[in-house]
């Protein structure tokens, strides 16, 4: 069945009220019969099988590693059984020829669109599904290529399934293979009949096709609306009620009324036909989608360079601009070792922030698809992203760390390196953190960065005590400063350099009047810790801990905001 109509007719719109996917449905009006048999609401995800417009698929995998996570997620059974199932699926599809080649994305080739199109159903399919429901399948193809698209989708119908399906400009050659026919203008049916019907009813009312010219677009032209000048909507309009005044008081509206009557008060009406039910549980689940977020973003050789680089290119920018650290603070020695924790602190969340913004919406993408079909729950495909990067973080700030700490000459001992690099992975984990729990409510990566970068802005100014240490703040900003994570991981590096260092003064302890020398006022790094963060020494284990608190709070704020992201998506 095709469900035709001009641009707004509200074809997608009947298709998601069918499917129960509608927003608001607390509104909506009707109910859906299968087989007789009245539908709850909760059922519409097991029975309907849904091919929304465009293509949600991992650039990196190929089309017959798709089709196998998907069947993981969605069906439960031995290995081998789903191997066959994916196997018959892709030779149902006519896509055991590129099996083992990638999907590909915009910046780099892969399979064809109809073939990407063809996956998208097969993925469909992979639960039995006896009803399948197509958003515009022929969207951003070729004529050939929706052709063929309409043919198989006529095959399928006919292997005992109901397709029914929106279209956009048909071409005449596929007005045999549908077997039923829906026009829809102004939120309404203005008929919905057969094929041959169609040709017989619009006659009719008086409006012949004429030969060699393709019924689909005439009659949509016919039933559609002109809002180019009031005369023409007008005009338009009551040429449009009339049809559908014909269509009411014809016997095909009268037919299709009295089946509706006698289908619904038959008392042995057949089973509604439900897809495959039995899914796996929740932990399987996560472990296929850390396998499969895996295996696509680990083939991004790109990616990955960037990704374990990003903090070592600017360690370089750093290491070359202080090139090594002195003893003498009339020489900068006290000024370039806050300079690198502070740079260190500042930074290191934006290479996090980047990392997401880059990798997660097309993720997010995927999840707001799957979850709708019932595959999983959002939170999840963010649980599987966060495990995901734990090694990546891990490795790329250790590469920073192991440069920076070395080249520079920063306090001469392992146990102290080791402190400056578990310091610095809090960091770069919370702006990557932070950025998920953005993007779980706000669409637009730009919004994202800048909301980010905002946030640490405002962190660092608190928390630091870079620019205004904390007894000289006000209250209210005050205890705000006990909320950001620079505040504890400031104070752990600032001990950790500064505790038990000496200073030598090439100047003694005052600089002559005759020279441009910075009085030497330290001879100890805990004489500056007194004098800028006092009691950071005895705070240590407390900022220690309070520090890896973050992460686990932001990870649950993470689940929430994608609990939320549901929410959003529902109503």
């Amino acid at each position: 069945m095709g469900i035709l109509g001009n641009s707004g007719s509200g074809k997608t719109t009947l298709l998601d009220a069918i499917a129960g996917r509608l927003s608001g449905q607390a509104n909506l009006l009707g109910d859906v019969y299968v087989n007789g048999c009245k539908l709850k609401k909760k059922e519409f995800h097991d029975c309907f099988s849904y091919v929304l417009q465009s293509d949600n698929l991992l650039s990196y995998l190929t089309v017959e590693e798709t089709l196998t996570y998907t069947a993981l997620l969605k069906l439960r059974g031995h290995s081998n059984a789903i191997i066959k199932k994916v196997k018959s699926v892709m030779l149902e599809l006519s896509l055991c020829h590129v099996a083992n080649h990638v999907i590909g994305g915009r910046v780099f080739g892969g399979i064809s669109a109809g073939e990407r199109r063809r996956v998208s159903i097969a993925a469909q399919l992979l639960q039995d599904p006896k009803i399948i429901l197509l958003d515009e399948p022929t969207t951003g193809l070729d004529s050939m290529t929706s052709n063929q698209i309409i043919a198989l989708l006529s095959e399928l119908a006919h292997k005992n399934r109901i397709v029914i399906l929106t279209i956009h400009q048909p071409r005449s050659e596929l007005f045999k293979l549908f077997d039923r026919i829906s026009i829809m203008t102004c939120g309404e049916l203005v008929y919905c009949g057969g094929t041959e019907e169609m040709v017989e009813f619009f006659s009719s009312c008086g409006y012949e096709c004429p030969e060699y010219c393709n019924p689909f677009d005439l009659y949509v032209d016919l039933t559609s609306v002109d809002t180019r000048s009031m005369d023409r909507e007008i005009e338009t309009y009551s040429r449009v009620q009339e049809i559908s005044f014909s269509y009411r008081n014809s016997k095909i509206f009268n037919n299709a009324l009295e089946n509706i009557k006698a289908v619904k008060q038959t008392k042995q009406s057949p089973s509604i036909p439900f897809k495959s039910r039995a899914s796996p549980n929740t932990g399987f689940k996560l472990w296929i989608l850390i396998r499969r977020v895996t295996r696509n973003l680990s083939r991004n050789k790109t990616g990955i360079i960037m990704r374990l680089s990003q903090n070592l290119f600017y360690g370089l920018f750093v290491v070359f601009f202080l090139m090594k650290l002195n003893s003498d603070p009339s020489k900068g020695a006290v000024q370039d070792r806050i300079g690198i924790i502070y740079q260190s602190i500042c930074a290191l969340p934006y290479t996090g922030m980047l990392n997401a913004v880059t990798v997660y919406p097309s993720l997010r993408a995927i999840a707001d698809q799957e979850s709708t079909d019932g595959l999983y729950q959002k939170w999840l495909m963010f649980l599987a992203y966060v495990i995901h990067i734990l090694p990546f973080s891990l490795v790329s700030v250790a590469i920073y760390c192991f440069f920076v700490y070395w080249t520079l000459g920063m306090f001469p001992l392992w146990g102290r390196f080791g402190c400056f690099f578990a310091v610095l992975i809090v960091p770069h984990l919370v702006g990557e953190l932070l950025t998920l729990i953005i993007l779980g409510v706000v669409q637009n990566p730009n919004i994202v960065n800048s909301a980010v970068a905002l946030i640490t802005v405002a962190g660092t100014l608190l928390g630091s005590s870079f620019l205004r240490s904390q007894e000289d703040m006000s209250e209210p900003f005050r205890w705000l400063s006990f909320f950001t994570f620079q505040k504890y991981g400031v104070e752990i590096l600032m001990v950790n350099e500064f505790y038990g260092l000496n200073f030598t003064c090439s100047n003694g302890e005052q600089s002559s009047p005759n020279t441009t020398n910075v009085p030497c006022w330290f001879t100890q790094g805990i004489q500056y810790l007194d004098s800028t963060y006092p009691g950071a020494a005895s705070r240590f284990v407390y900022d220690f801990l309070t520090l890896y608190i973050f992460l686990p709070a932001l990870v649950i704020l993470g689940l929430i905001s994608f609990k939320i992201r549901d929410l959003i998506i529902q109503r």
